[in-house]
């Protein structure tokens, strides 16, 4: 019985040592609980190492934020400009920012400074009229950047390329660009983008990729879909063609099938690179719209429309320098109205006197009395 008593009051000296074990790992989850969403700032809310300031009307980055946060979300707010107080403490565990629908206009030097290992960077649906090209650290981590919808116009192609073109950004591989407004973009657009590997371009009125755009990045994905292109030109489709991994979306331009286009279609044939190459379908000619490109033959293909408007505009171009070569020599003529006068009355007495003297010659041969008088009076 003792034995059996000592017994049972070690399982109770046991059980009281487990369940205060149990409490104290408890306290010490509730403790780093609290610990965790200690300093979040007003009108976010935090949970483990996220938080989130979504469509508060904040025109400023929330200062007090934990020093654990990993991923941040400030969208939809009224947030104009970014500078180097926007974030005034190290956030060093800070890897994903998303600042998406603040109004933005503005990002100036140094912003990013204290985010040292971010990786993934949401700027998009914003309006950006100015971007630093300090705004990044030399020994940044980047990513991932969203830059779509944030450009409203082609001017702001200046804006883009001090971002592009910094030499901030070598370890970017993901750059979205899709729904601006750019019409061009220069060829060295991207020089400095040696890792890119996804680009999206979509729905950003682009006219044409001009030779050497896309030449360094070593792109996987090549978003160009619903833009304004007419045809690729010959130099394009050979930088492709020196990335056989790429995957290229060319859905949603209105394609010209004219003579320009020939080397496209072939190209199209034979490269396995467009993913959505039974959606490409002709806009011009009358005759050809909506006509798969594919089933397009190189003997339709005419050189109408454009080159005719060309050949036209040349014709009229010439007509006018002659016209005004025309004008030029009228005018020249009647400023040396005197002159040329004078110089016609010269001509015109030279030959009424050359004109007499062969009358008078012909008159004495055709007379012979006149002609022995001409002897007689020349011995």
């Amino acid at each position: 019985m003792r034995s059996l008593r000592e017994s049972c009051g070690c399982e109770s000296v046991e059980t009281r040592s487990g369940a205060l074990k149990s409490g104290i790992m408890r306290l010490l989850v509730l403790l780093l609980v609290v610990l965790s969403c200690h300093g979040c700032p007003d009108r976010c809310l935090c949970s483990s190492q996220t938080v989130k300031c979504q469509n508060q009307d904040l025109d400023n980055i929330p200062r007090s934020l934990p020093s654990n946060t990993k991923i941040l979300f400030v969208t939809g707010n009224n947030i104009s400009r970014l500078t180097v107080d926007s974030f005034p403490n190290s956030l060093e565990m800070l890897t994903d920012l998303y600042l998406s629908g603040n109004e933005l206009e503005s990002v100036g030097e140094m912003v990013f400074d204290n985010l040292p290992n971010l990786v993934r960077l949401d700027l998009s649906n914003n309006k950006f009229q100015a971007f630093s090209d300090r705004a990044f650290p030399d020994d940044n981590k980047l990513q991932m950047l969203n830059l779509s919808k944030s450009f409203h116009d082609n001017s702001s192609v200046e804006v883009v390329l001090n971002v592009l073109q910094s030499g901030k950004l070598l370890m970017l591989k993901v750059l979205d660009l899709s729904n601006n407004n750019f019409l061009i973009l220069p060829e060295d657009t991207f020089r400095s983008l040696s890792n890119l590997v996804n680009l999206s371009l979509q729905n950003s009125s682009i006219i044409s990729i001009q030779n050497g755009t896309l030449k360094v990045p070593p792109l996987h994905d090549l978003d160009l879909r619903d833009n304004s292109l007419k045809y690729l030109s010959t130099t394009a489709l050979a930088e492709f063609d020196l990335k056989p991994g790429l995957r290229i979306w060319l859905a949603g331009n209105p394609w010209r099938c004219d003579c320009i286009i020939e080397d496209m279609l072939m190209w199209l044939k034979n490269s396995s690179q467009v993913v959505d190459v039974h959606n490409l379908t002709c806009t011009d000619p009358e005759a050809l719209r909506r006509r798969r490109l594919l089933q397009v033959e190189p003997s339709k293909l005419k050189c109408s429309g454009d080159m005719e408007g060309v050949l036209e505009t040349s014709y009229v171009f010439l007509g006018l320098v002659l016209a005004l070569i025309g004008l030029i020599f009228l005018l020249v003529l009647y400023l040396n109205r005197k002159g040329i006068k004078r110089w016609m009355y010269n001509i015109r007495d030279a030959c009424r006197d050359h004109m007499e003297g062969y009358h008078y010659r012909y008159e004495i041969n055709s007379d012979p009395r006149l002609a022995n008088l001409s002897i007689n009076s020349d011995v």
